[in-house]
Parts: C-alpha cells; structure tokens; sequence
C-alpha cells in the first residue's frame, strides 16, 4: 500500500486512466465486431442497403481506431494493424461480389 500523498495520488490517477482506456478498448472491439459481422451479412446478402452498414461500420470503426491512437489508448502500429483487418474483411467482402 503506499505510504505517502504523492504515490497515492499515483494510484488514483492510474485507476482512472484505466477505466478510461477500458472503455475506449471497449468501444474500439464492439465496432470492429459490428463491421466483421456488416461484412459477413453482405457475403450472405449483397445489396446497396448491406454495402453501405458495411461502409458505415468501417468508418465508425476507423475514427474509434484513431481516436484512440491519439488520445495514446493504443499504440499506433497497433491501430495500423487493427485498421488493416478491417480494410482487409471489406475488401474480400465487397470485391468478390463486384467480380460476379
């Protein structure tokens, strides 16, 4: 336990960095999993209305990637790569239908 005000103070502070960065961890797989589920629904079903949950997810998701690299929750090679997933899942998703 600490013994003094200051590292105590460290506590505190730690503690609420982390309840902030959890949520923003949070956020931040809850929209991936929703545009991993928007690609997957147009691979079942292509149609304008699925093409643009797919776009719209993306982009919801990219903003919450780099938000989080900003506010410094995440490392940026880790938002990198997280946003490159994603682009990945869309790019399969919509590209074979496009082909078809």
């Amino acid at each position: 336990m600490a013994n003094n005000k200051s590292s105590k103070k460290r506590i505190e502070i730690a503690e609420r960095n982390r309840l902030h960065n959890r949520t923003y961890k949070s956020a931040v797989r809850t929209l991936m999993k929703r545009c991993f589920a928007a690609c997957t629904a147009y691979a079942q079903a292509p149609g304008d209305d699925a093409k643009k949950a797919v776009q719209t997810s993306l982009s919801a998701a990219f903003s919450k990637i780099d938000k989080a690299v900003k506010v410094g929750v995440l490392h940026r090679n880790n938002g990198a790569h997280q946003k490159s997933r994603l682009s990945a899942a869309v790019k399969t998703a919509i590209e074979p239908a496009a082909k078809a």
